[in-house]
């Protein structure tokens, strides 16, 4: 299962807010739109890019319930209880590629720790000093990829994508206030930075 199903979102119909929270409850509130408004126009979108997301609505609720949803308490409670084996301890660690040139494998391996304990010093030490501006843009651009889709052909479109990159909240409060309540509320919401996490 992908890890968008640990991710929250919410649901649009037509330009209204039907639903927002955990995908599986966010799910379920779909396809009980649809069981009443078979036609009717909804649109899902994950908050932390601000995405459209296609939902699986096969089966019973208790069916798409189990697809959206995280792992159960109960599962992971029954592993914190069992012996620990030899080895490091599970730490949320997630292994991905990495692609760096010879000489910087050849400074990694100089590293007091090894590669990843460097790479992971180095990270730290550069979102520190980032000063919260990948934060920031990260934020301009899940609020932008809503936008794009919910209110790309409303009056004030052009102005208000250029003050939110510009980070003018006046701006863009002052072009878009024509749209609808809850796509101004949602673009609001995504804007905020704290949809991205600082673990």
């Amino acid at each position: 299962m992908s890890d968008i199903a640990f991710r929250p979102a919410t649901a649009f119909l037509d330009t209204s807010r039907i639903a927002s929270g955990p995908l599986a409850i966010v799910a379920l509130a779909v396809k009980a739109a649809l069981v009443t408004n078979p036609e009717a126009a909804i649109i899902v979108f994950e908050d932390q890019t601000g995405k459209v997301v296609d939902l699986d609505l096969r089966g019973s609720d208790a069916e798409i319930a189990a697809r959206y949803a995280p792992p159960a308490v109960a599962a992971q409670e029954s592993t914190d209880d069992a012996p620990r084996g030899r080895g490091r301890p599970k730490l949320g660690v997630v292994a991905r590629e990495v692609t760096l040139l010879p000489r910087h494998w050849d400074w990694l391996a100089l590293q007091p720790g090894g590669a990843s304990q460097a790479l992971r010093r180095l990270i730290d030490e550069a979102r520190k000093a980032d000063g919260g501006r990948s934060r920031t843009r990260a934020a301009q651009e899940r609020a932008y990829a809503f936008i794009a889709t919910m209110a790309g052909d409303r009056e004030g479109f052009e102005e208000a994508s250029r003050a939110l990159f510009a980070g003018d909240d006046a701006r863009f409060a002052e072009h878009s206030r024509t749209w609808p309540a809850d796509i101004r509320a949602h673009a609001a919401k995504l804007l905020a930075n704290d949809h991205v996490a600082d673990s």
